[in-house]
This record gives structure tokens, sequence and C-alpha cells, in this order.
């Protein structure tokens, strides 16, 4: 069974367990897809994200999911009567239009791969758009429910009830989630089934006790909002002062109360005693944690009803082999026994919590016992290994139960496909590329076109909106970092062949392409591309690049007035097998084959002449049938 995962945003930093969970349902064989509806807040990555292989699709810019809302109306694939629905049960605040908006694109995407099944992690907007995307694909879905999703963030209980009753399964990670869930879901109860988040043991060799040192080292890690409880935390330190223990308290994360957890780091004058150190990579953290002397975690639950269920970062201190002060709060005692693998305590009681702490600091003989505990519960109990065995059950049982015309599908393209790459779409700069595009269509041309950038408030024609929905956009800038910055030994390759070559890009340029080049060999490989097109002067730098990455052949278009030095490009068109050229400033004295565009081929008037009064005078039909043959002699 081919298995989607859908999130409202993906990756997010402190959701790990995410990844453990794909990363051994791969290991097990499973071929996985991501979908996310939002780009992630940071280029920040964990080391382990280079080993997922499934790859990450996200939604496309706002402009282009309204063209496939209108796309779905013409198919009469649009979810109407739904989208009535929920605008009446729960009103314009649950944007239902924007749910199955995504869901069109994410439902075309799904059934293009093949996916017979997709899971959401998160009763939030990503389950919301999965009751859209069931509606208009009839693909089934499952959800994990966390504990905020559903108690909070989701914030309609109606909803709520829909989605359980939608999912094919839901997974909850605590006995006390699946309590509270069935509370709420009463009808959905025997479909509810608790599945632990596991650990990776592999990226926690088993750590030595730490020696004793002064001041003992206290550490506490998570996002900085309200029921992680940091201000408690903060009062706690300021009890540990007023008892005269040493100690230094590190809190690792960032969030929206950095800013009045530091005002009250200060206003106790515990400015020399607690650190605020922002987010990190895990690697630092997972260090942090084998360095310290005490995990602490004063989880509440705040104001609006929201609280920790079952924080990883408790499992990560007790695989660490560290002792954990945490609360009596939801699940943490399914993790954390009392008296054996750490303290627990009331919530928001900070004197409490200073106590448990202090006993620790002082007592070395305790902190190995209850750290040799906690190492001891997660491998008997939160191993992936294990944790994972009644989710795969719940999904095997689903792919016995498909039907044989449902059996998986090879969604490979056909083979010898062309890559366009697009700088910025639309653009005024290629007033032809539409009529490009369609008339490789006609001649069999398989071309797919890769946008770089989304031009803003794009004013769109029809040829252009038939086209966007093929069209392939490149992620958000956080995305592209991201990737840059775990390719950084591509990256200096690129940078020392640029700093070999006798006429050089501007830097601004070649480290724009550079990036993108970085991005691209995945999509580029998913869909078998044989040759590439670059379809402006910049663009040629990043087909070069792609030239060396996967020894595609590649062909351009210059522009009649190319924004590279002119060195650059004929130097770069030196290792192309051909291309148009608009210019004639352009020395095109290579072994390639190129054709020379006139002025009046390529402009605005030209389309103008053809699209409206149907004349060709620029002998346009001749320059595609010419161009369709060197295409399909280079793929």
């Amino acid at each position: 069974m081919r298995v989607a995962y859908l999130y409202s945003r993906y990756p997010v930093l402190s959701q790990t367990f995410c990844d453990t969970e794909m990363l051994e349902l791969e290991r097990r064989g499973f071929p996985l897809l991501i979908g996310s509806i939002h780009p992630p807040l940071t280029s920040i990555r964990h080391a382990h994200a280079a080993r997922l292989q499934a790859r990450i699709e996200y939604a496309p810019p706002s402009a282009i999911l309204r063209l496939w809302e209108e796309k779905a109306k013409e198919d009469f694939r649009w979810p109407s009567e739904l989208v009535a629905q929920h605008e009446k049960k729960y009103g314009a605040a649950f944007k239902p239009a924007l749910r199955a908006r995504n869901a069109c694109y994410f439902a075309a995407l799904f059934a293009r791969e093949g996916i017979q099944h997709f899971h959401v992690h998160f009763a939030n907007r990503a389950a919301h758009t999965a009751l859209f995307l069931k509606e208009i694909a009839g693909i089934p879905f499952s959800i994990t429910a966390h504990g905020q999703d559903f108690m909070s963030d989701l914030g309609n209980q109606e909803l709520l009830r829909e989605i359980c009753a939608a999912a094919e399964f839901v997974a909850v990670e605590t006995d006390y989630s699946r309590g509270l869930l069935s509370a709420q879901c009463p009808d959905s109860v025997a479909k509810i089934h608790r599945v632990y988040n596991g650990m990776d043991l592999a990226n926690f060799p088993a750590a030595p006790a730490a020696l004793p040192q002064t001041p003992a080292r206290i550490l506490s890690v998570g996002r900085l909002v309200a029921f992680k409880g940091f201000d408690v935390l903060i009062a706690a330190c300021a009890a540990l002062k007023r008892l005269g223990v040493e100690f230094a308290c590190e809190i690792v994360g960032d969030g929206p109360l950095r800013e009045r957890l530091q005002a009250q780091i200060t206003e106790q004058q515990l400015d020399s005693l607690v650190t605020l150190s922002g987010a990190l990579p895990q690697q630092e953290v997972f260090e942090k944690l084998r360095s310290c002397d005490v995990f602490a975690l004063a989880s509440v639950i705040d104001d609006a009803g929201a609280s920790d269920v079952f924080p990883t970062v408790i499992l990560e201190a007790m695989a660490s082999s560290r002792p954990v002060v945490s609360t009596t709060v939801a699940g943490i005692p399914e993790a954390v026994v009392h008296g054996l693998t750490g303290l627990l305590v009331p919530a928001g009681e900070s004197e409490a919590l200073a106590k448990a702490i202090e006993r620790l600091c002082v007592d070395q003989w305790l902190r190995v016992t209850f750290g040799t505990a906690a190492r001891a519960r997660v491998e008997q109990y939160f191993q992936v290994e294990t944790t994972i065995a009644p989710l795969m059950a719940l999904f095997e049982r689903l792919a016995d139960a498909l039907p044989e015309q449902t059996a998986e599908t090879d969604p490979s393209p056909a083979e010898g496909e062309v890559a366009y790459l697009i700088q910025r779409w639309p653009d005024p700069q290629l007033p032809l590329l539409e009529a490009e595009l369609l008339a490789l269509k006609e001649k069999d041309v398989a071309v797919t076109g890769f946008v770089c950038e989304m031009a803003a408030a794009p004013r769109m024609n029809r040829a252009m909106k038939q086209l966007a929905t093929q069209l392939v956009f490149l992620p958000d800038p956080s995305v592209i970092e991201a990737e840059w910055q775990a390719n950084r030994e591509t990256g200096y390759e690129l940078e020392d062949d640029r700093a070999n070559e006798k006429h050089r890009a501007p830097a601004s340029s070649f480290l724009e392409q550079a990036r993108y080049a970085i991005v691209l060999p995945r999509l580029l490989q998913q869909r078998n591309i044989a040759h590439v097109h670059a379809t402006s002067s910049r663009m040629l730098l990043c087909a070069v690049m792609l030239k060396k990455l996967l020894g595609v052949t590649i062909s351009a278009t210059v522009e009649a007035d190319p924004e590279l030095p002119l060195p650059v490009i004929e130097s770069a068109l030196a290792k192309c097998e051909g291309g148009r050229i608009a210019t004639r400033k352009v020395n095109v004295s290579t072994a390639g084959s190129f054709l020379v565009e006139s002025a009046t081929s390529s402009g605005a008037f030209s389309r103008f002449l053809h699209d409206v009064v149907g004349v060709d005078l620029a002998g346009r039909a001749k320059l595609w049938q010419e161009w369709s043959d060197l295409l399909m002699r280079w793929r």
C-alpha cells in the first residue's frame, strides 16, 4: 500500500516524533510521500532529515490554488455541497473553501502518485483538509491526534467528531488522550487506538552517568509557550537560589513568551543562573541532554485548556539516562514513573518543583539510579521498533481490505521528458511561453515547467490559467535555504567551478542559481528528466550546474537584452546542445544547433497577431516545428 502523510506545516523542529515514525515505516518497506500545506518557518533542519527518502510536496502559491479551484469546478469535482455545509455549521473562520482548494491540489497529486491512503498528524487544518480531499478523490485517511490539537487548536468539537467519524482510524499517543478523545467522540471509540511516540535509540547511545559537578546542570527544552510551564521553572530556580543550591539552568527553545520569560529571569535576579538559549539543532540538544545532571519540564494546563500530553523531549532525556523532574499533567506519568525514573509534582507548584530538583541536585547516587531506570524503561516500552507495531498493524489491515482494482500503480513518468527552467512566472519578458508549451504539447514533446518564483499579484490570461496547474513551483525560500545548507559539499564544488571559470557570473546571480540547482535534482529525477532547457540567460547558469550534477543535456533561450555579461553567456552556451538566441550580440559559433529568433517572433505584438487576429506573420509555426524537432533529438 502506498501511503502519504499530510501536514499543515512540515517540517517543524519540535515534532521529531513525526520524522522518527516515517523513517521507521520506510525502513519497514513503506514507500511514503509527504504533503505539506504550508512551508516551514525556519531553514534549520535536524540531521536525521537527510535520511528520509520520501519527497516533500508543498502546496503552490495561493493564486495557483485558486486556479485549482476553477479547474475542479470545470471538471465537476469541486465539493460545493461540503463547502456550503461547513460554512453553515462552522462559520467562515474555519475557511472551508480554502481547505477545499488545498484538497484539490493534493487530491490530484495523490491520485497521480498512486496514493491509496494518507495519514495526518494533528487534528488541525490538515485534518480538516482531509475531509475535502476524501470527498474529491475518494482516498481514505487516518489521523494521529496529539492533545493540544483536539483540546484547543481545532476549536470545534463537532468538527472533531466529523473528522474522527470520517477517518479509517484515529491514533492517540497515550492512554490518557485516548480516554479524553473517546469522551469527546463517543461514536468513534472503537477506532481510537493508543500508539506511543517512538524513540530511535541509534540517536541515543547509552550515556554514562554524569560526573559529580558543581554547580548542578539543569536542562529544560521546549517551545516557549504557556503550557510548557517555563515561568514555573524560573520561579522554582528562584526558590533553589534561596535554598542555597548551586545550579545552572539552561532553557533551550524559542517562542512567543521569550521576552516575558527573560524579563522574569531579570526581575528575579537570575541572569547568572538561568539562560534562554533559543532553538538549537537536534544534535546539539542531544549533546546537552547527555551532559546535564537533571532534566526538568514544568508542564501545566494553560488558560485555553491546552497542555503537553506526551512530551517527546522527556523520552529523549530518559533515553540519555537522565533523571526527569516533571508534573502529573496528562500522559506524562505514562513515561515518568515517580520514584523510579524521576520525580513528579503537581502542575504549577514551583516550590514543590524546586524541592524535587534540589533532591536530585544534591544526591548523585539517586541521579544515577533514576537515570539508569529511565533508559531501561525507554528500551522496554518506547523504542520505535516496538511502538511502530500497532500503527503498522492498522495500515496492514487497511491494505488487506483494498479491492484488487486499487492495487498499487506505477506512477513513473514517461521517459525522455524535458524540463523548462523558468525564473519567474508570469513574466512579461516571456510573452510566448504559454504558446510555446502548448505547441510542444501538440507535437507530443513531454515538457514540464519548473518555476523558481511566483510573480507578485499576477494577472493571467486564459492560456496562463490553463498552464498554471501543470507547472511545478519550487518551494518557499526557507526550504531552498535548508537544502543549500544540507548540501554544502555540493555547493562548494559548484563555487569551486565558478572560481576556475575565465568569465565568472556575478556572485549574486551565481548563488541564487546554485541554490536552485541544489533543489531541482530530486524534482527532475522524480520525473525522469532527460533534457533541461533554460528559458533565460539567468536560468542558463542553473542549467549548466544541473548538467554537472545530473549529466543531463541542456539548451537555453537567450533574451534580446540578456541580464548577464556576454562572455559569461557565451561560455555557458558552449556547454549546450543548442538553443534559441534573440540577440545577435551573442556569439554562437559553437558546435550546437542554435535558432536565431527575430524580434517579431518573440515579442508581445507577435503574440497579439497570432492569438487575437489569427495571423502568423512571424512564422512561429515554423519556429515551433524546428524547435520541437531539436528537443526530440536532445531528450
